[in-house]
């Protein structure tokens, strides 16, 4: 749910078995949150996530957004980081299907401007000497 197929753009969702797989690899540091979110998840549905029909899932998924917290936050940056990997997906993306080192990737210079409201913006941190 966090990332569905797409016809349009020819590309996998994150429930692809490849990405999947990647995905259950990659808990490591955030095994204890995830664990979190799908117990969260299963109180709010009242059972297992994946056992949930379509609606109610969709319920579930609105009500888990809508606390938060560090255990969804884990949960999306897993799924995401493993399904950016993927190399259907990058080249869906027009990048070549590779590490982003040591070749690197050319980023196109974009509007600065943009980070003025940041830089003027009083710090949010205290100095030391």
């Amino acid at each position: 749910m966090i990332i569905p197929a797409s016809a349009v753009y020819d590309v996998p969702g994150a429930d692809d078995e490849k990405i999947f797989d990647d995905i259950l690899r990659n808990l490591e540091r955030d095994r204890d949150d995830i664990r979190r979110a799908l117990s969260h998840l299963a109180a709010i549905g009242g059972g297992a996530f994946a056992d949930l029909e379509a609606d109610h899932r969709a319920d579930v998924t609105k009500a888990f957004r809508e606390v938060g917290g560090a255990p969804l936050a884990a949960l999306v940056r897993v799924v995401l980081l493993c399904y950016y990997r993927d190399d259907r997906v990058m080249q869906s993306l027009g990048q070549e299907a590779r590490p982003p080192f040591p070749k690197g990737h050319v980023v196109e210079q974009g509007d600065w401007s943009l980070l003025d409201p940041v830089r003027a913006r009083k710090p949010m941190y205290r100095r030391v000497d």
